[in-house]
């Protein structure tokens, strides 16, 4: 049984004959009859009568042509989608970041994209967070992941992560299983900002307080974890960025638990182009 017998078939029940067939579909009288009686064979049933004026179905051959006719429909289907995708430009896709999204959340999304979408050519831009609002306010990107959006808002959440105290193993607060905002505020502090204006300095101005002694700031995470490991002070990073290997550390969870949101947007300026509503797709689906 083959796709060829299944559209013959189809083809002679619409026309009612094996003659009236083959005006429809140019393939001679005698070619269609060797492909019904192929067909029948391999499913070893009758599924036309042949009658003095034209064929009629057996009941075999309703079910049958209804399931046919449902394949037709479909294999026409995917003839439309592979021409309307064909006829589409590839494009390319604009996306912005910071640098801890590009090193946690996006690359598994970025790989199941360029698998997906190959032709498409995905731009990944890295900059600080308030750089990146800017550039969707202003249409430079095609989208862009955005920490904390409205409740509400368009932006796709992409996940959240945890603020975590990291400090010397030897620390006296590292055998606590929580440690408050003002506790940390008067420790020896290396600061992290990792590239975004949310950062443990303005965790503590949210909360009311300051850092009393910021002994060293820098802007990867990477690199103030090393430095608490050194003993320069102790940190507060999110919890994604936090090493495998721990040794000489202690993560501790802050109390009250405080999160970062990540979500995906799009310029509010201009609709979404295609290679945009591909990715915000696959985002959603993820």
């Amino acid at each position: 049984m083959n796709l060829s017998q299944l559209r013959i078939l189809v083809a002679v029940a619409e026309a009612g004959s094996v003659s009236g067939a083959v005006e429809t579909t140019g393939i001679t009288q005698s070619g269609m009859s060797q492909a019904l009686a192929a067909l029948e064979e391999t499913l070893g049933a009758k599924l036309l009568v042949r009658q003095r004026h034209g064929v009629a179905l057996t009941a075999l051959g309703e079910r049958v042509l209804h399931h046919a006719q449902a394949i037709s429909s479909h294999l026409d289907a995917i003839r439309r989608e592979a021409r309307a995708a064909g006829s589409q430009e590839p494009g390319s896709l604009r996306l912005a970041a910071f640098p801890s999204v590009f090193a946690t959340v996006l690359p598994p999304l970025l790989r199941r994209f360029r698998t997906r979408y190959p032709e498409i050519a995905l731009v990944a831009l890295e900059t600080d967070d308030r750089e990146v609002e800017t550039w969707l306010a202003d249409g430079s990107v095609d989208l862009g992941v955005v920490l904390n959006p409205d409740i509400g808002s368009d932006a796709v959440p992409l996940g959240q992560d945890a603020w975590i105290a990291v400090l010397p193993a030897a620390h006296p607060l590292a055998r606590h299983r929580q440690v408050t905002l003002d506790r940390l505020a008067s420790e020896p502090f290396v600061l992290a900002t990792g590239g975004c204006h949310l950062h443990a300095g303005a965790l503590m101005r949210t909360a009311g307080l300051s850092l009393a002694d910021i002994r060293i700031e820098v802007r990867d995470w990477a690199s103030a974890v090393a430095l608490v490991r050194e003993g320069t002070g102790v940190s507060i990073v999110p919890e994604s960025t936090l090493p495998e290997n721990r040794k000489g550390l202690k993560a501790v969870a802050l109390a009250p638990a405080i999160s970062r949101r990540f979500g995906l947007l799009a310029p509010t300026a201009r609709s979404p182009s295609r290679a945009a509503a591909l990715f915000l797709d696959l985002a959603r689906q993820a």
